[in-house]
């Protein structure tokens, strides 16, 4: 078998309405969807995270594989990746993230061409139902959806989503820049959602030390699970894990210092960003071996979420759950997308490879807005335009 052509596709897809980060509003993603094909009619798929590792794909990656064997993921990595330790140190690490994003289609590939779903060529499932947290955030209102703009909203939110999906688990950016605010929140959805509840928080470094400690200090009594980038680095969670109790987690991967420094606690990864699935699964591992937890990223297609429910369903380490934007998203790329959690829960698929199928309707859609509107930003700040944010915001 031989690769014969990488096609990639740039797709918009936007949120129903838009919700403060850190960086300003974040409207919707921006992607890349890689199809791999084969001499033997074998169609692979791929996402990058954002749409500009699609260009590396076609400039660099594509070149390099026509002719591969797709089977053999180490030779095809060996054309188109430089030694990792020299591209950290150089910045040019786009090549590791690009390759990634076709690796996945490669293992898609290979489910097919075996005839299995991914999660028994990893092994085997140890659990086929996979869990996911509902979100929550500031959101304004956008042509009906959103307008969560006070900690009432997003109580009333919440409780929406336990009425109608059997949420139970809720992650949330509580991100306008004032501690205050935070601290009333999640007293509020403690009260309304109840003891058995869990509330995960996730801060994108917005705070500085001296407000993370008063912040944290004011939200322990109310059982939070989790806290993501409460400050900008390690070394400050680590200071700031004398004054907390809350686990930490992170989204980016070093886990020598997270050892050496005993913060953060879990890692939060999009599969594509650590260099693949054969990377994603060797970092698991370490991470397994340090006691250190993981879990998967969120705001991604259909396609790299089956990539997070196969591993998972053959992980026994990742037991926490995941992140979901699914019920903000206004559409997917794949046939039946986007994926929805029930009680938590979503089904990993029994198809062959990921299990998914791309829809030509949807993908000629997003496709077509990502032609007529251009990329997607998501550092815009509407209250300071032409001006980015900066660190910490308190």
């Amino acid at each position: 078998m031989k690769i014969t052509n990488i096609r990639v596709t740039h797709v918009n897809v936007p949120l129903d309405a838009p919700f403060w980060w850190t960086a300003g509003l974040y409207g919707g993603a921006s992607k890349s969807i890689i199809e791999v094909e084969t001499d033997q009619g074998v169609v692979g798929l791929g996402e990058a995270p954002w749409w500009h590792f699609g260009e590396v794909i076609k400039a660099e990656i594509a070149p390099a594989l026509i002719g591969a064997d797709p089977l053999d993921i180490a030779d095809c990595e060996a054309r188109c990746v430089p030694p990792w330790q020299i591209t950290a140190n150089t910045g040019e690490n786009a090549a590791s993230v690009a390759f990634g994003s076709v690796e996945l289609a490669l293992w898609d590939i290979r489910g097919k061409v075996f005839g299995m779903p991914l999660h028994k060529l990893l092994g085997g499932a140890v659990r086929k139902d996979i869990p996911f947290s509902e979100y929550f955030a500031f959101r304004p209102e956008q042509d009906g959806a959103g307008g969560q703009m006070t900690p009432e909203a997003i109580v009333d939110y919440c409780l929406r989503m336990r009425e109608e999906h059997g949420s139970t688990i809720f992650e949330g950016k509580l991100i306008m820049g004032d501690p205050q605010l935070e601290i009333r929140t999640v007293r509020m959805l403690r009260e309304a959602l109840g003891e058995k509840a869990q509330i995960k928080l996730d801060s994108n470094m917005q705070w500085s030390l001296t407000t993370a400690r008063w912040v944290l200090r004011e939200i322990e009594p109310f059982n939070i699970r989790n806290y993501e980038d409460p400050v900008a680095t390690f070394e400050e969670m680590a200071a700031l894990r004398q004054h907390s109790r809350i686990p930490f987690s992170t989204h980016i991967p070093d886990l020598r210092r997270a050892v050496a420094l005993g913060a953060p606690d879990y890692f939060v990864c999009n599969f594509a960003a650590l260099g693949g699935l054969s990377r994603t699964l060797k970092f698991v591992a370490a991470c397994e071996a340090m006691g250190k937890g993981f879990w998967c990223y969120s705001n991604d297609l259909g396609i790299m979420t089956a990539a997070y429910l196969h591993v998972v369903a053959a992980t026994p380490w990742i037991t926490e759950a995941s992140q979901s934007l699914f019920a903000w998203q206004v559409g997917d790329v794949i046939k039946d997308g986007p994926f929805r959690q029930t009680d938590n829960m979503v089904r990993v698929p029994e198809g062959h490879g990921l299990g998914v199928e791309l829809d030509p309707a949807a993908m000629k859609r997003w496709a077509g807005h990502f032609a007529e509107h251009g990329p997607m930003g998501h550092f815009s700040d509407p209250n300071n335009p032409g001006r980015y944010r900066r660190l910490p915001l308190n």
